[in-house]
């Protein structure tokens, strides 16, 4: 499922056209990347939990030439799913 289908299956649930469906789901979206990137959970109940995690620095190699090279500290988005999310 990509996120037209998100958006086609919002507008016939919700009986509305295709683009009001897409502007609605493009502001849920929005939401969700503001909310991570301000360092903030977005939990839905019975669904799951986005959250961001801190990388730690480390060292990888270059497969070309087999350097090492310095891998920044940084930040991720895991997702746990809930307990519920598979029955």
């Amino acid at each position: 499922m990509i996120k037209a289908d998100i958006v086609l299956e919002v507008a016939r649930v919700a009986n509305v056209p295709k683009q009001k469906a897409q502007e609605s789901v493009d502001m849920v979206f929005n939401a969700i990347r503001d909310a991570l990137a301000e360092g903030q959970k977005v939990e839905f109940r019975g669904f799951g939990v986005f959250r961001v995690k801190e990388r730690k620095r480390g060292v990888g190699r270059n497969l070309k030439t087999g350097e090492a090279v310095q891998i920044p500290p940084g930040k991720t988005i895991k997702f746990k799913p809930s307990s519920r999310f598979f029955d």
